[in-house]
């Protein structure tokens, strides 16, 4: 069962801004760090970022690095990628979910995505 939702992908120019949101049921929200992961065309799923269900604690993949930022709204169940100077590299479809922190994959609690919010990068 799906219990996370992503959403604010789109077409954005190189250099721009784009902020993805996932709404994760309150199960998830309370018990697990949560994932960014995306996937482009023809490519494997691959971790971007994650945050800790504290909110203590985030990580980064090199090529995001001071690029992406992740955050976490407790009042919304809501976790957040600010993504900024975006690269046509970056055009992927954007998944989020529960992560295990040791292999940065999806938790082995889970065996299902949501759709993902479809990121374009592109002048």
């Amino acid at each position: 069962q799906v219990q996370v939702a992503e959403s604010g992908g789109g077409l954005v120019q190189p250099g721009g801004s784009l902020r993805l949101s996932c709404a994760a049921s309150e199960w998830i929200f309370n018990n697990y760090a949560i994932g960014w992961f995306r996937q482009a065309p023809g490519s494997e799923r691959e971790f971007v970022a994650y945050i800790t269900w504290s909110g203590a604690n985030t990580f980064y993949a090199h090529a995001v690095k001071g690029r992406f930022t992740i955050s976490r709204d407790n009042a919304k169940n809501t976790v957040y990628l600010q993504m900024n100077s975006l690269k046509p590299e970056d055009t992927a479809v954007y998944y989020c979910n529960a992560i295990n922190l040791s292999t940065r994959r999806l938790h082995d609690d889970f065996h299902s995505w949501g759709q993902g919010t479809q990121v374009t990068v592109s002048s």
